[in-house]
């Protein structure tokens, strides 16, 4: 019983080929491409002005360096989002709960904002290992520490991602379960749970948003600091 509760968090395989990639790719075929005309319909309008209002809310703490980034995050997070709330549809795989490819998308952007630091600014970059202020025989503990937490960080913004959706989907499944067991037996109890089921799922709904603004969010802070 438990090895088929984390059956859903394999990837999916077709003729022995992997279809995590189908699964990356399927997102940006569902979204409306802008046409030419000066007038667009409400759905592209409502698009885009979401757009710009999360642009110009994750921008408005980096200076002009770094709004070169405002393409890059903004997509990622629309990307993210979207795949996201996909997984949630029944007998659908999301490829946000393998930690391998949230570490694909953590590690090399933070590793851009840290050599953007390291190029443009190494006194202040190197700055953030020590505090000012601390005292001399703290010096090398404090420098272990610092370096510590600086590479721990990728490892905090894709487990952060993936622990959320995972726990998430198993609480889904762990009381879809018990709706269908206790249905026969206790109708009244299974419709309760039935509804705590849809509240969960409206929750989760939530936790698909938020954990992707809460991944780019975070990107953008790490940038903050080397721009």
């Amino acid at each position: 019983m438990m090895v088929s509760f984390f059956d859903q968090f394999a990837s999916p395989l077709y003729l022995g080929i992997p279809l995590i990639a189908i699964a990356i790719t399927l997102p940006w075929v569902l979204y409306p491409t802008p046409s030419s005309r000066w007038i667009n319909n409400r759905l592209i309008t409502v698009q885009g002005w979401l757009i710009n209002r999360f642009t110009n809310q994750l921008m408005l703490p980096l200076n002009m360096g770094g709004h070169k980034w405002a393409l890059l995050l903004v997509s990622l997070m629309i990307f993210l989002i979207t795949i996201n709330m996909l997984g949630l549809l029944p007998y659908t795989f999301t490829p946000t709960t393998q930690l391998s490819l949230n570490m694909g998308f953590a590690v090399p952007l933070w590793l851009a904002t840290v050599i953007i630091g390291m190029r443009n600014q190494p006194t202040v970059a190197l700055g953030h290992l020590l505090p000012e202020g601390t005292p001399i025989p703290l010096i090398p503990v404090l420098i272990i520490i610092e370096t510590i937490s600086l590479f721990i960080r990728p490892l905090a913004l894709g487990v952060r991602l993936t622990a959320n959706l995972t726990a998430g989907h198993l609480l889904i499944q762990l009381i879809a379960t018990a709706v269908f067991v206790l249905l026969p037996m206790m109708p009244t109890v299974a419709i309760l749970t039935a509804t705590v089921l849809f509240l969960l799922t409206l929750l989760e709904v939530a936790v698909a948003m938020i954990q992707a603004y809460v991944f780019v969010l975070v990107l953008s802070l790490y940038l903050q600091e080397n721009v």
